[in-house]
């Protein structure tokens, strides 16, 4: 397998923390976001969004692609179901899927660097704008996660969830976003972190970390 991906995306993040979890070997290809390395060729034509993660296999003769995170997090699901990401319920796995899109589709598009450029060209400012979806996000992120919560957020093994939470919580705090209001997100966060399989796929120790501006 080879993942295409930026050592500071929260989409990738959350791919890496996937195969790490599940033990998956793959092959990491970076591809500079700052540098608009995602436009240019060949990789545009890999991944017609033009955005970062796509993970690539083979089957046979037949070269498979796969981009966007949670379509990506689905597929690993289904391939290497040991050890799995959904619980077994199929209430909770709804759940966990839930969560997820709530970062997925409710907070983190807002505060990708396409949408801010878009914000500053129209005359706006950028960080009054991600401060109201990150606080309208978490805000409801941190009542629904609680009524399923126990150690991770859907019970006590990580989920989708998880996957899509450390990195969306990483990057509030780059803004310099007040967490102390999402009490149960952070302890939640801090259970994640002390996983082998999140250290692993942190940002800091990726290998496009090291000479990528901060």
């Amino acid at each position: 397998m080879k993942l295409y991906g930026y050592w500071r995306s929260g989409a990738t993040w959350r791919v890496r923390i996937a195969l790490a979890w599940k033990g998956i070997a793959y092959e990491y290809q970076p591809v500079n976001l700052l540098e608009g390395k995602q436009h240019d060729e060949p990789y545009k034509a890999l991944n017609l969004m033009q955005s970062v993660p796509l993970l690539e296999w083979h089957e046979g003769e037949a070269v498979r692609r796969l981009a966007q995170s949670l379509a990506i997090l689905d597929h690993l699901e289904q391939r290497y179901p040991s050890p799995p990401l959904l619980p077994t319920d199929p209430w909770l796995r709804a759940r966990a899927r839930q969560l997820a899109e709530m970062v997925n589709s409710g907070i983190q598009p807002f505060q990708t660097p396409a949408v801010l450029g878009q914000v500053k060209a129209l005359g706006g400012e950028e960080k009054p704008w991600v401060e109201f979806f990150y606080r309208r996000g978490l805000t409801a992120l941190e009542e629904e996660t609680s009524r399923t919560a126990g150690r991770f957020s859907v019970g006590d093994a990580p989920s989708f969830a998880d996957c899509c939470l450390v990195p969306q919580l990483y990057a509030c705090r780059r803004w310099k976003f007040d967490l102390s209001p999402f009490p149960t997100l952070t302890r939640i966060e801090a259970a994640c972190e002390a996983l082998p399989a999140f250290q692993a796929a942190h940002p800091d120790r990726q290998a496009d970390a090291v000479h990528a501006p901060r």
